[in-house]
């Protein structure tokens, strides 16, 4: 029988989608991962399960363990679900900035939620510093710590990036996503270069993020601000550190906006703003190599988890937005 034993092992394996409007306007070939198809409904799953299973491999977290993270949501969602399997209980540390669906759904889960102000990494009372502090002075904790934990990236380096390689039979001429820890980013990068150093590995970025600079200019310098959740970052994590970053791409909210529509409106896809985000970049970069090339991306997560947001017009025009037609 071709089951899966538990949560873990469903885990991956998730389909390319050919981005049919996309890339008949680009005449590039534009696929999204579709990562919104993990168990727990997100590309944070891989990561999640990594790290859990890589901290029970180093004997730190044991039975009736707590692990403590400091997340934007989905790597909760994913830890929450992978600890339950396993027996595990999380205690999740959140920005107040983040949608409410996805607070409430950590609750759901089972997980303790504690939202914090949202201030920046500088400041010792953000968020990922609060729980480092939390899971230390716990008893019978770990700091699942997604931003430097390797556990991440490698978890990327030996599925996602390996999966996209099989099916797109090694025909892909570019690699293009965000990055928030910079895991998805980094551990496919470098998977992919080790395959074909001639494919193109390309940051999407939002406004509000320092790592477009980064790559354009080598400081880490954010411009402007973006609505987007989990996404963006004002510093070089360990998950980043040496991934191949062959140029850099910004998409604005209202770019933004219009792809997360149109994959709904036209390609039947719920998504949520990181997937417009990394959809937008893919189509800029489509136009820069012009018709004929293959590009991956990754559709992060379902567009659910933001219903209270971009998709209810009362608080898109608060942003000063317009809901695309």
């Amino acid at each position: 029988m071709n089951v899966k034993k538990d949560f873990s092992d469903a885990v991956g394996n998730t389909p390319l989608i050919l981005l049919r409007s996309f890339s008949e306007a680009t005449g590039c070939r534009i696929y999204g991962k579709a990562e919104f198809l993990n168990p727990g409904g997100s590309v944070k799953d891989r990561a999640a399960l990594y790290i859990v299973e890589d901290a029970e491999r180093k004997g730190l977290l044991k039975s009736g363990g707590t692990v403590v993270e400091g997340t934007a949501g989905n790597t909760g969602i994913g830890l929450t679900h992978i600890c339950n399997s396993k027996g595990y209980k999380t205690l999740i540390i959140i920005p107040d900035t983040q949608s409410q669906e996805k607070i409430d759904l950590l609750r759901t889960l089972g997980a303790e939620v504690r939202t914090v102000p949202a201030v920046p990494y500088k400041d010792p009372n953000n968020y990922v510093k609060v729980s480092g502090r939390i899971a230390e002075e716990s008893e019978n904790a770990v700091w699942a710590n997604q931003f430097d934990n390797l556990a991440n990236r490698e978890a990327h380096f030996r599925s996602t990036g390996p999966e996209i390689w099989e099916q797109t039979e090694g025909k892909i001429d570019a690699w293009i996503t965000s990055l928030g820890t910079g895991g998805t980013y980094a551990g496919v990068s470098l998977f992919l270069k080790e395959k074909n150093s001639e494919i193109k590995t390309v940051v999407a970025d939002p406004y509000g993020s320092g790592i477009y600079n980064f790559v354009k200019k080598g400081e880490v310098l954010a411009e402007g601000s973006s609505f987007t959740e989990g996404i963006g970052n004002g510093r070089i994590t360990e998950n980043m550190k040496d991934a191949p970053m062959d140029d850099a791409i910004r998409v604005t909210d209202e770019e933004c906006l219009q792809v997360v529509y149109q994959l709904l409106h036209k390609e039947g896809l719920f998504l949520g703003g990181s997937t417009g985000i990394n959809v937008g970049a893919a189509v800029k970069l489509a136009k820069e190599l012009g018709p004929g090339h293959t590009i991956v991306t990754v559709l992060c997560d379902s567009g659910a988890r933001y219903q209270s947001r971009i998709f209810n017009r009362q608080w898109v025009e608060s942003k000063g937005l317009k809901l695309p037609v």
